[in-house]
């Protein structure tokens, strides 16, 4: 799910605060459609199957949803979760750009809840 450019005032990290993000695209269905909105919130650290907002360095301009399915292993030592980098997929593989075609992404914040429509905790697989 592509969120676009990144607007002026967006910085690459997100610091702490919680922020609503508009899902665009199908590559996160049935989990996440277009036009759902979501909690995305930096500091929680993530974990194979939850869903993130990642940055993927092959695209710096380019923020996704997607979920972490593997942490690359020359990151298991790193001391700093923001530095690492996941194996970042769409539920809907057919529908989806993302670690097979862009390569290793960052998990700028983890994805916890939808707000719009049908508010709820989202699952981990």
């Amino acid at each position: 799910m592509r969120l676009g450019r990144r607007r002026a005032g967006f910085p690459h990290g997100l610091g702490r605060v919680p922020r609503r993000v508009v899902v665009r695209g199908g590559s996160m269905v049935p989990t996440l459609h277009d036009g759902d909105v979501v909690l995305a919130v930096p500091g929680l650290r993530p974990r194979d199957g939850a869903v993130a907002l990642v940055r993927w360095p092959a695209r710096p301009d380019q923020l996704s949803v997607k979920r972490l399915a593997l942490r690359f292993p020359d990151d298991d030592d790193a001391a700093d979760d923001a530095a690492a980098h996941w194996f970042a997929v769409g539920d809907a593989p057919t529908a989806s750009t993302d670690s097979r075609t862009l390569g290793p992404a960052v998990a700028l914040a983890v994805v916890t809840h939808r707000l719009w429509p049908r508010p709820g905790r989202l699952p981990r697989r």
